[in-house]
C-alpha cells in the first residue's frame, strides 16, 4: 500500500468522526474535518487535494458560522443568557459521565432548565425558554451537520478524482 492510500483512509475515518462530532458534542466536530482535509491535501500533494481542502474548509467555516448565528439569534430573541448555555453544557458533561450517550442531552436540558428556573423564578417561563434554547441549539447543529456532510462529500469526490486520475 502506498502512503497516499493510507493517508486517505486515516483522513476518511477522521472526517467521519468529525461529522459525528457535530451531533455528538463530546467528539471533535467541524475542526477535525478541516484538519483532516488539510492533512489529505498535504499527503496527496496535487492540485486536486488543495481544491478539495479550499472548498471543504469554506463549507466547514460556513457550517460553524451558520450554527453560531442561528443559535445566537434565537437565544438573543428570547433573551436567554449565555450562563444558561454554560450550565447546560456543564450538566451535559456530568450527565454523559453518569449515563453515557443519552446523559449528555438529558444533562444539557436539565442544566438549561435549572438555570432558567433560577432566572425566571417560575416553572412555566423557565420551561418555555429552555425549550426555545434546545430548539435553537438543535437548529444550529442541523445546519452545521449539513455543511459538514457537504465537506465530507467534497472530500469523497476529490478522492475519486485523485485515484481515478493517477
Amino acid at each position: 500500500m502506498d502512503a497516499q492510500l493510507i493517508w486517505t483512509v486515516i483522513c476518511g475515518l477522521a472526517i467521519l468522526v468529525g461529522v459525528a462530532g457535530v451531533v455528538i458534542p463530546v467528539l471533535p466536530g467541524s475542526l477535525l474535518i478541516g484538519v483532516s482535509l488539510l492533512g489529505w491535501a498535504l499527503a496527496v500533494g496535487r492540485p486536486v487535494g488543495w481544491v478539495v481542502f479550499a472548498a471543504g474548509a469554506l463549507l466547514v467555516v460556513a457550517g460553524m458560522l451558520s450554527s453560531a448565528v442561528l443559535t445566537g439569534r434565537a437565544m438573543k430573541e428570547r433573551r436567554i443568557p449565555g450562563r444558561s448555555m454554560v450550565a447546560g453544557l456543564l450538566l451535559g458533561v456530568v450527565g454523559f459521565l453518569v449515563v453515557p450517550v443519552v446523559g449528555l442531552l438529558l444533562g444539557f436540558a436539565l442544566g438549561l432548565l435549572v438555570s432558567e428556573l433560577a432566572r425566571h423564578r417560575a416553572l412555566g417561563p423557565a420551561v418555555s425558554s429552555s425549550l426555545a434554547a434546545l430548539k435553537a441549539t438543535g437548529l444550529g447543529m442541523l445546519a452545521e451537520f449539513g455543511f459538514a456532510s457537504l465537506a465530507a462529500g467534497t472530500w469523497a469526490a476529490g478522492v475519486l478524482v485523485y485515484f481515478l486520475s493517477r
